[in-house]
């Protein structure tokens, strides 16, 4: 841990995510940060074991004179988006996280931070090792693959948990109490294409779109910003007109990332290139003009290249392009029961044009499971006309809110009185893992609440220093009040 880090307050909390910010964390790879949740309990002396998916369960018993309260279960997942900027040389599976301090901002070296949620997991942390702070029983569960399918909250089984109360520590706006969330589907549309020897004369152009902000497909969704790959299909589909082939295109990466980046590679007649890089030069203006205010570093070039050998077919570009144009990206529906709540969206967050085949993936969320199919199958009905294969997978349901909580009575109550304000009260349009805990846990009553994250899923994700020390307040004081 830097000079910097390391004098930041509450200490427990900072120390102990730097360390778990030096273990490679992605979805799906979590070998590393499981072994190192295991020796960090085990090494404290408590109970400590892995359910048969990779889940971790640490279990303390409750300091002097509360050991009559009800057994609160803290709970975060130790899986990390793992996203970097295209000049950043970083190896996600072996380096990690270079933390830098900004003001009253942490942020990371031109990739994500890991703060969504691995600041959750190190205050829970600082509690278990902690010999100074009431508390009732505690039990933390740590999950794995929350961003990527939330297959650890779907594998962990009923019977497990012994808490009574469940505080998820993964909400991103430290005067929030989350009471409910979105669910979300992956929807997936793939074809095959006929690969064409490119035409002899055939001149070569690379397209680049870069510079966008990215950040959470679920919380960042309705702020209007840039996707890159329906930035580049309006691109593509200005210059269809002048005997345009795509050799290759690569765009975005995670589902539940809003996309940053695409590339194309494409051949022209030699014949249409003016009038081509008139029409995409003009189309890429009226982009930028228009999305000036929420993405002022979007950088859109055109660039002469060595041609592509091999190029899609017109009749498969064609649909393809319409196909992405016709299906709809950002918010689909705004919620009626919940001021400023996005009810249904959907994030184009992947095409790849490759060696014949054509891959789409969009996350759709809705915390209405009938919205969510109604868009999902809009979306399916736009790729098939376009000649697509649609799988549906990875459905996730939403948490409903419960407004007579009684932990969120006292949560409330207690925000009121550490910081004379009302907490927000709220739904997320994001996936909580609360949803499908409960449904295993359907007694257990459940909030959620967290430090201020912005940029999440991004390389601009940051956290706000004094909004941990709020949180750290906040929770501390909670687990004192609870019943």
């Amino acid at each position: 841990m830097n000079k910097e880090l390391s004098q930041l307050q509450p200490t427990s909390v900072w120390n102990n995510f730097s360390k778990l910010n030096a273990v490679p964390r992605p979805s799906k790879k979590e070998e590393r940060v499981i072994a190192f949740a295991m020796d960090f309990g085990t090494a404290l002396g408590l109970e400590t074991f892995k359910d048969e998916i990779g889940n971790v369960i640490i279990r303390k018993p409750a300091s002097k004179g509360m050991e009559h309260k009800k057994m609160v279960t803290l709970q975060s997942h130790l899986d990390m988006v793992h996203q970097k900027n295209a000049d950043t040389v970083f190896d996600f599976d072996t380096q990690g996280i270079q933390m830098v301090v900004d003001g009253d901002w942490v942020t990371a070296k031109g990739t994500t931070l890991g703060a969504d949620n691995g600041l959750g997991v190190a205050t829970i942390m600082a509690l278990l090792e902690s010999t100074d702070i009431a508390h009732p029983p505690l039990e933390a569960l740590f999950t794995i693959d929350e961003e990527t399918g939330m297959t650890g909250a779907f594998g962990l089984k009923g019977g497990v948990l012994k808490g009574k109360l469940l505080l998820n520590l993964d909400t991103e706006e430290d005067d929030e109490l989350d009471i409910g969330c979105a669910g979300g589907i992956d929807v997936t549309a793939t074809r095959d294409y006929n690969e064409k020897d490119s035409v002899h004369g055939d001149v070569g152009y690379r397209i680049e779109v870069n510079g966008l902000k990215g950040g959470h497909s679920g919380m960042d969704i309705h702020k209007g910003l840039g996707n890159a790959n329906k930035i580049m299909n309006r691109l593509l589909y200005a210059g269809m007109d002048f005997h345009m082939r795509i050799g290759i295109l690569e765009g975005g990466s995670l589902r539940n990332a809003i996309p940053r980046e695409s590339v194309c590679a494409l051949n022209i007649d030699k014949r249409q290139e003016k009038l081509f890089l008139e029409a995409v030069t003009a189309c890429a203006g009226e982009i930028k003009q228009e999305l000036a205010l929420t993405e002022p570093h979007l950088e859109i070039a055109i660039i002469p290249a060595k041609a592509s050998k091999k190029v899609m077919g017109l009749g498969a570009q064609g649909k393809l392009i319409k196909g992405i144009y016709a299906a709809l990206n950002g918010v689909y529906l705004m919620s009626a029961a919940i001021p400023d709540l996005v009810e249904t969206s959907n994030n184009i967050a992947r095409v790849q044009v490759k060696e014949g085949k054509i891959t789409i993936g969009c996350l759709t969320r809705s915390s209405v499971e009938t919205g969510k199919m109604d868009l999902a199958h809009a979306l399916k009905s736009a790729f098939e006309l376009a000649g697509f294969d649609v799988a549906f997978s990875g459905s996730y349901p939403g948490w409903n809110p419960n407004p007579n909580s009684g932990i969120l009575k006292v949560a409330k109550g207690l925000y009121k009185d550490l910081f004379e304000e009302e907490a927000r009260v709220m739904a997320c349009h994001a996936g909580l893992e609360c949803a499908i805990l409960g449904q295993n846990y359907a007694e257990m009553d459940m909030i959620s609440f967290g430090p201020t994250i912005l940029g999440a899923h991004s390389p601009d994700e940051r956290v706000s220093i004094s909004s941990v020390q709020k949180f750290w307040t906040f929770l501390t004081e909670l687990l004192k009040h609870t019943p």
